[in-house]
């Protein structure tokens, strides 16, 4: 039971550090000065380090065919909806929307071949 919870749960936080961290990153790359650049840095990198060990926890409960697959995918679809597109109004073209639609799929099949 325990594991039904901790796997939903260390997956959203690793995608969350994820999101979290790229917008860092890209705010420390756009700052107008050090003291910006520096402060982003740190969100970026502390968020994604936060990240990495939410990911080391995953692998305890998960494979790492599964894990990996699951979290890179959502990972992608995330950056590219919610950092990009929502947060940063980037413009995100009709094929590059079919390239999300089509890891979302990717993730549906790797996660179906769990069982």
């Amino acid at each position: 039971m325990a594991k039904q919870i901790a796997v939903p749960a260390l997956s959203l936080f690793y995608l969350a550090c994820v999101v979290i961290s790229n917008i860092g990153l890209k705010l420390s790359a756009a700052s107008a000065n050090w003291r910006g650049f520096l402060a982003w840095q740190a969100v970026g990198n502390l968020t994604g380090f936060m990240g990495v060990l939410a990911f080391t926890l995953l692998l305890k409960l998960i494979p790492l065919h599964l894990a990996y697959g699951i979290t890179a995918g959502f990972g992608f679809v995330l950056v590219q909806v919610v950092a990009a597109r929502l947060f940063f109004h980037e413009r995100i073209t009709p094929v590059q929307w079919a390239g999300v639609a089509l890891v979302s799929l990717g993730i549906l099949l790797i996660a179906s071949g769990r069982r």
